[in-house]
């Protein structure tokens, strides 16, 4: 069973990677950040975690307005630095842990938080600024990281009493987690700031202070205030501390602070503190029900003869190859693709395996693999194959046997546009003519 075994609280403005990456642990200024974060390093070279929940949030950098979600669970296998405009920083990317996230995913979802997952995505300064204060990573990081990333910049966004309770279901998610795994849970944000408007620059040092104190000892509190209320007291951009709040639910009633400091060199009041359960705080014990509670609304779905639900594990096993095939909603990788198929293989480094999928066309083979069905379709489109030619590949059959059983057996369609290849249907193959 995972555990928990303690977890930070950090502030992630840019002003700690810039200290790092600078070298500035001697200039009297910036030395302060080091000293904050001397004992996070020590005490995890301690523990030796496993993972980290590593729960931040994105400053529109890999996550923009067109898709933006409350509450989105990294389930990926590595993250890269992002780049935020002036080129990423000289970091190695991160490993993840997919199968403890998509454990931690199938869990939340269990406990009816509507969760949205990601990877290949690149993280910023919300995670880097403070890893690489915390961690040598060179020439690669010591451990692995699940990011959670909360959508605090467009409104409406989560409430405090929202984060906490995730909290509490993100505790019943790792301690479910059925492997020996540590677990340091890392909340990061704040503390008082405020960087738009003519408020620019607001800071609130006493209130950093209190929440400080209140987080630690009677976070009940914390859960009850509005955005508003925290945007009063700790600036609007202060306000994404709800973060740590999540963090919070996750732990203890009763914690043991092992350390905390407080600094405000410049626009953000830069916090850290390590946090243990106190030796009396017992673990969760019903992994075993919390398990199969997330396997409920799956449970017998194996019995289908011919179904492969599409899982979170079945989306990293096979992003490449679904990648490769979703792209054939771009017109020049579409153009790319007929013309030359063997340089876009090449482009998207395609296994020797997914590639002899495709040339084959074999479309039971691709929904054995790991692909899914709508992938397929934009295949079909591109090269001229109906989708009763491929409905009729996966079941083994000719055209003409499938038609058989529609009520409709003359009608064959796609999705394709008036870009696609012609539709010369050859009735008898779920190849082109």
């Amino acid at each position: 069973m995972a555990i928990i075994v303690g977890a930070i609280a950090t502030s992630h403005t840019p002003t700690i990677g810039f200290a790092f990456d600078k070298k500035k642990q001697d200039d009297p200024v910036w030395a302060p950040i080091f000293d904050a974060y001397r004992p996070i390093r020590q005490w995890l070279a301690q523990k030796k975690p496993d993972a980290l929940v590593f729960i931040y949030n994105d400053h529109v950098t890999s996550f923009f307005f067109d898709h933006y979600s409350a509450f989105a669970l990294g389930i990926g296998d590595s993250y890269a630095v992002a780049d935020e405009g002036g080129g990423p920083r000289a970091l190695p990317p991160v490993p993840g842990h997919p199968a403890l996230a998509q454990h931690i995913g199938a869990s939340l979802t269990a406990d009816e938080f509507d969760m949205a997952f990601f990877q290949d995505r690149a993280l910023d300064h919300g995670v880097f600024s403070p890893l690489s204060m915390m961690l040598a990573h060179e020439p690669e990081w010591p451990t692995t990281i699940v990011p959670l990333q909360v959508g605090v910049l467009q409104f409406p966004i989560p409430s405090a009493r929202r984060c906490w309770k995730l909290g509490q279901a993100l505790r019943r998610a790792i301690e479910s987690y059925p492997e020996d795994l540590s677990v340091v849970i890392v909340a990061t944000g704040g503390l008082s700031h405020q960087v738009h408007g003519e408020r620019a620059g607001f800071n609130n040092p006493e209130w950093d202070k209190q929440f400080l104190d209140l987080f630690e000892r009677d976070p009940e509190p914390l859960t009850r205030m509005t955005q508003a209320q925290y945007a009063t007291l700790g600036g609007f951009e202060g306000a994404e501390v709800i973060m740590w709040l999540i963090m919070r639910g996750a732990m203890a009633a009763k914690l043991n602070c092992l350390h905390r400091t407080y600094y405000l060199p410049s626009m953000t009041g830069i916090a850290t503190a390590i946090y243990e359960n106190d030796t009396g705080a017992a673990p969760y014990e019903q992994g075993a029900q919390q398990r199969e509670k997330i396997a409920t609304q799956l449970a017998g779905a194996e019995k289908l003869a011919g179904t492969h639900p599409f899982t979170l594990a079945t989306s990293v096993r096979a992003y490449r190859l679904n990648k490769f095939l979703h792209r054939m909603v771009e017109p020049a990788h579409r153009a790319l693709f007929l013309t030359d198929p063997e340089a876009a293989f090449a482009e998207a480094d395609l296994t020797d395996v997914e590639r002899d999928l495709v040339r084959r066309r074999d479309w039971r083979g691709m929904i054995h693999y790991g692909v899914i069905f709508f992938m397929l379709e934009k295949l079909g489109a591109v090269i001229g194959v109906s989708n009763l030619h491929i409905y009729a590949a996966m079941r083994g059959e000719t055209l003409e046997t499938f038609q058989k059983t529609r009520n409709a057996p003359g009608a064959l369609y796609s999705v394709a546009g008036k870009d696609a290849a012609p539709q010369a249907w050859d009735r008898d193959s779920a190849k082109p003519s």
